[in-house]
């Protein structure tokens, strides 16, 4: 009788739904474009309209439609999340209790290195196992013991020869990094409870893709009481609709020109690659800036203040400006948890030799060539004997090895590959001559002129290092370059013109509205928050509207998440 039960309950079409509501499908994540998203955002308004008056049931509300939310996202990926949040609040605890200094760094230490660990099984072990297997002539089969661990215990069906990288780990893992060395340096209290420290790290909207929260940015919002403003409402709204807007525009210039130009630029004359370098500088721009316009908005209808990501990064003038302007959240972090602890722009540190070191022999790994080991051993010796002889060159080094360090790390960030490496190195080395281009020409023109030709130039400069940040591999790197070298193809400008000018003209006009002046896009955002209800409902209808019918039938996933 039970048996027959059960059997007509799994054909009820509402009771699959239901159950189809609370499945993971791998090939489906949750993601601020999917309209299922936006049915589950309204369902936890609407919880969050009971709770949002009382701090501990609004934290444990949030905490849970988190936990919901990644598991969507990531399904049973959710375990090293619950891992996270349970290992650093307890060592957080013990950070909070120590009587000495010393203790206080053991906890520390304990926590940093396995949170590193933890991520760097994920991002880096296959390609160490594989580095492994080049190096000595093996042929070892690689085993994923999370995902056997995961198939025997939740009866999951994961592959143990594929090791897949969970969404939003590099992300999560930075976020409880940085309330432990923040407990550590007494710039938080502790957390009251782990319902706090778990609804801090993973608090749904910025969970997957960003922005990266820092301790002290974040912690001191948790008991404070709701409060969103009618100004607050409306560029919660507008954030949303902004964001929106970017990755249907991202989307539509990667599937009608860029994805072609990178995956065969064999097939294109070097004029439509040099457009398609500088349109993946505004597809990646708009794609991970939307995604993080609309965290902030939603976010901010939940009461909660995130920082701003990004700042109009083309229209900085130099590469430090850049940066200042461009993924904020990880910049700063970089900055803060690394770039000053190894001793900043003043010296170098044991640390800094030791990260040298990590890439060196990541670099080694990456070619599977052992002789580089002597070539790298060599240089260190011959920049010793330089450092102790000549004190001018000792301070150069001192003074930018640790920005060159910090940017070939933010590149392994993005992974372990040449490409990333290579991308790193390149911003590091471009950031170290506009230091030194600073000393030879200590002035700045003030003219508007000069200022646009610098944004040009610093954007041009930042589109050619993405070559490798895009290109799959380094022989696609040498394609971008041979067709640009040898087959420009400026014969054929006005049939490239015309036979992309649609696309050509969403690329300049994203570009035109990304250098609006910051003053006047002030004007049109709280002119939107300001419009009396009925007209911003009737605005974000027609607007949605619109955006609908610009959707390509074939949404790309967020850029970072794959970061």
């Amino acid at each position: 009788m039970f048996e027959e039960m059960f059997q007509t309950q799994t054909q009820n079409p509402v009771w699959e739904w239901i159950k189809n509501i609370f499945a993971w499908d791998p090939a489906s994540p949750l993601t601020f474009m999917n309209l299922f998203f936006w049915g589950f955002f309204a369902v936890v308004l609407l919880g969050y309209s009971i709770v949002y008056r009382f701090n501990l049931a609004r934290t444990v509300f949030l905490l849970l439609v988190s936990f919901f939310f990644y598991f969507k996202t990531s399904g049973f990926f959710i375990i090293l999340l619950l891992f996270t949040i349970t290992n650093d609040y307890f060592l957080g605890m013990g950070i909070s209790k120590a009587k000495t200094q010393g203790r206080k760094k053991l906890f520390l230490t304990i926590s940093i290195i396995c949170n590193l660990t933890l991520l760097g099984y994920f991002k880096y072990a296959y390609f160490f196992h594989e580095s492994f297997n080049q190096i000595t002539g093996n042929a070892l089969p690689f085993f994923n013991h999370y995902a056997q661990f995961s198939n025997t215990c939740f009866g999951t069906e994961f592959r143990v020869d594929k090791l897949i990288l969970p969404v939003g780990i590099s992300f999560f893992t930075f976020q409880s990094i940085s309330y432990i060395v923040d407990l550590y340096r007494e710039k938080v209290k502790p957390v009251k409870n782990i319902l706090e420290y778990g609804f801090f790290v993973c608090f749904f909207p910025h969970l997957v893709a960003g922005p990266i929260v820092k301790a002290h940015e974040f912690l001191w919002q948790i008991n404070l009481p709701y409060k969103l403003t009618r100004l607050d409402f409306g560029m919660a709204l507008f954030w949303i609709i902004n964001g929106f807007a970017k990755k249907i525009l991202a989307d539509y210039i990667a599937l009608n020109y860029i994805d072609r130009i990178f995956e065969n630029p064999n097939y294109y004359s070097g004029v439509e690659v040099i457009f398609g370098i500088f349109g993946y500088s505004l597809q990646i721009y708009a794609d991970f800036s939307g995604y993080t316009d609309i965290a902030i908005g939603v976010a901010l209808l939940l009461g909660f203040r995130l920082k701003t990501n990004f700042r109009s990064p083309y229209k900085a003038a130099s590469t430090s400006e850049f940066w200042q302007r461009w993924h904020i959240s990880l910049s700063s972090w970089l900055k803060e948890y690394l770039y000053i602890p190894l001793g900043g722009n003043k010296k170098g540190s044991v640390g800094s030799y030791l990260c040298i070191s990590l890439i060196a022999l990541v670099v080694i790994l990456l070619t599977g060539k052992l002789w580089l080991l002597f070539i790298f051993a060599a240089v260190a010796v011959l920049l010793f004997v330089l450092t102790y002889f000549i004190s001018a060159f000792k301070q150069a080094l001192n003074t930018n090895i640790n920005l060159l360090v910090t940017m070939l790390l933010g590149g392994l960030w993005h992974g372990s590959s040449w490409m990333f490496i290579i991308w790193g190195g390149l911003n590091g080395l471009g950031l170290i001559i506009h230091k030194l281009w600073q000393k030879i020409v200590p002035f700045t023109s003030p003219s508007t002129s000069y200022r646009i030709l610098m944004i040009l130039f610093t954007l041009t400069f930042i589109s050619f290092t993405r070559i490798w940040f895009r290109s799959a591999n380094l022989e696609t790197v040498g394609f971008i370059f041979d067709r640009i070298q040898n087959h420009m193809g400026w014969e054929l400008i006005w049939d490239i013109l015309w036979g992309y000018r649609v696309v050509l003209a969403v690329m300049i006009v994203g570009y035109l509205i990304h250098w609006i002046p910051e003053r006047f896009k002030n004007v049109y955002r709280t002119a939107f928050a300001g419009m009396p209800v009925p007209a911003m409902a009737l605005t974000v209808i027609f607007a949605v509207f619109l955006l609908y019918q610009a959707m390509s039938s074939e949404m790309q996933p967020f850029i970072y998440f794959q970061f």
